[in-house]
């Protein structure tokens, strides 16, 4: 029989006396000294010699075997040590019934038994609440289960706080794996290989240059939705990996904002079918009765949906203010017409006073920058407004000009070895006939209208033969008359040369009367004197109703 508690416990180890500890459920027994562990188990049991026979049994199995207790030595300990409060009762039940670690790897070990005794603190917290099943491996298998369960939640809305966006199905396998960095948004551009087949795109700003921010599509999305060159597109992104440049496209939320399922039918643009404009596009504005240059383009050379229309002025006419004024006109009147002002080649502050007075998409080029520049914008623009088209939407496009858009692709286009007077190559004028061509009225729904101006008395011989070779394939001309710009006469119309084809259709016939009668009494004056004439008649009335009304009633 051995002596006393105490002079059993100091006839054991550090190791043996850990074992005993934890035997008993003694709390941070790893972080104790000896001498503290001696106190903290006497404090426990007591100083009896029958405690000391126990622990002494506790000790010899602890060295003969390892791993875990039987129920039967458990029970034993507990039947030995009756102790007084539930509480402590159920520490010893649960601490006899854990697995055990070996002497050796609880030195080794420490940090790890410093993690373990934190987490069993909190379990018989819980467990001292409710009462002990039966089999305690199923319940730290279902408390692992319900710890699963509870985080999980907060984990989804951390995410979705930090996403900002609502996922769809179709994403949910992705949810996790990825970063999602918000919903992105772009002009799709598809760069195909030399080897042929389906490219890759990115997404562009308003620029249509190449940049940091640029937004990758993945070919299997470009065949699955049938998107093409100048579709606008939106999406969530995925943020870009650490060997990755630009962001990537996860799926495609809108496209030209309809449905991808919707664009994915459409028709492409070539196979529609063009007729003549049938729908007038009216420029008069009733709010500003004084602003004669859109009236007088009303009945001198009306303009419709889908018209071609050339404005052929030399340079200190007025045609980028007759341009604004056109502008602002459409904004006022139609919501359903899709504006795009493009300038190629043109001057900075122009640039600036354009986007300043027009409220519109306006894409510009200026003359400091490369030829590939003007011709990447003027394409952009050209595949954004025919994907529009094909939406069956109304786009308006205002060009400045098409006698520097051909300068350019003369610069660009590789020489053919025909050469035509003032040094243009023939190639070099296909793209901009292709450019002033696209505009059409469309019989399945959809028109694209574009106006553009052509350089004349330049001084320079390549600019005439740039007109003489447009002149023609529009339906729809406008001349400006340097001479009425000399004296300061505005509009500077000259109403001899301007007209539209196939008026009749856009006219009513009251205003087709009119105007005949006007042309008739007006042909054998000037130019000057017959523009004069016209504005003075103008500016007697609040609208051009009021003016035809007159004319008529003067016929008779």
């Amino acid at each position: 029989m051995p002596g006393s508690l105490d002079e059993f416990l100091k006839g054991k180890s550090i190791i043996e006396l850990r074992e005993i500890a934890k035997s008993l459920g003694i709390q941070k027994y790893s972080l104790l000294k000896k001498g503290e562990l001696m106190e903290a188990i006497k404090n426990f049991l007591g100083s009896s010699e029958e405690d000391a026979t126990v622990l002494e049994g506790i000790g010899k199995k602890e060295k003969g075997r390892r791993g875990r207790k039987k129920k039967s030595e458990t029970a034993e300990v507990q039947q030995t040590f009756e102790l007084k409060s539930e509480g402590q009762e159920s520490k010893l039940e649960e601490t006899e019934e854990k697995e055990e670690l070996k002497p050796s790897e609880m030195e080794n070990k420490e940090e790890d038994n410093i993690k373990e005794q934190t987490l069993s603190q909190d379990t018989q917290k819980e467990e001292e609440k409710t009462e002990k099943p039966a089999d305690v491996s199923l319940n730290e298998e279902k408390k692992e289960e319900s710890k699963v369960i509870e985080l999980k939640p907060k984990k989804e809305e951390k995410r979705e706080d930090k996403m900002q966006i609502e996922i769809p199905p179709e994403l949910k396998e992705l949810e996790g794996k990825v970063e999602i960095g918000g919903i992105g948004e772009g002009v799709l551009e598809i760069i195909y290989e030399p080897g042929g087949g389906g490219g890759y795109g990115f997404l562009r700003d308003d620029s249509f240059v190449p940049g940091p921010n640029d937004i990758y599509v993945s070919p299997s999305q470009i065949r699955k939705f049938n998107l093409k060159t100048g579709d606008k597109i939106r999406g969530p992104i995925r943020l870009p990996k650490e060997n990755e440049k630009f962001a990537g496209l996860l799926y495609v939320q809108s496209v030209n904002d309809m449905k991808p399922e919707e664009v994915a039918k459409r028709t492409p643009f070539e196979d529609l079918t063009p007729i003549f404009p049938n729908k007038r596009i009216i420029l008069e504005n009733k709010n500003e009765p004084k602003d004669l240059a859109v009236r007088l383009i009303d009945l001198i050379a009306p303009i419709g949906r889908g018209q071609r229309g050339l404005i052929v002025a030399p340079p200190k006419a007025g045609k980028t203010t007759l341009l604004k004024k056109i502008a602002n006109s459409i904004l006022t009147n139609y919501d359903d017409l899709h504006l795009i002002v493009l300038l190629i080649d043109e001057r900075p502050e122009e640039v600036t006073d354009m986007q300043d007075s027009i409220k519109a998409e306006i894409h510009y080029s200026t003359f400091d920058e490369t030829p590939e520049h003007h011709i990447k914008v003027a394409e952009m623009v050209l595949e954004r407004a025919m994907r529009l088209v094909e939406c069956k939407k109304d786009v308006v496009i205002l060009l400045d000009s098409l006698t520097r858009l051909a300068r350019a692709y003369n610069l660009v286009e590789p020489p053919s070895g025909r050469t035509l007077s003032g040094g243009l190559d023939p190639n070099a004028l296909h793209k901009p006939k292709k450019f002033f061509g696209a505009a059409r009225n469309l019989k399945e729904g959809g028109s694209l209208t574009i106006l553009a101006t052509a350089l004349i008395e330049t001084g320079s011989r390549m600019d005439d033969v740039i007109f003489e070779e447009f002149k023609g394939t529009g339906n729809m001309e406008l001349h400006l008359d340097r001479k009425l710009s000399e004296k300061r006469i505005f509009p500077a119309i000259d109403i001899n040369k301007s007209g539209t084809r196939r008026e009749e259709l856009l006219l009513s016939e009251e205003e087709k009367a009119a105007v005949d009668a006007i042309r008739r009494a007006l042909s054998n004056f000037g130019t000057a004197e017959t523009t004069e004439r016209i504005i003075s008649m103008l500016s007697q009335t609040k609208s051009n109703e009021e003016f035809i009304r007159k004319i008529l009633q003067n016929l008779r």
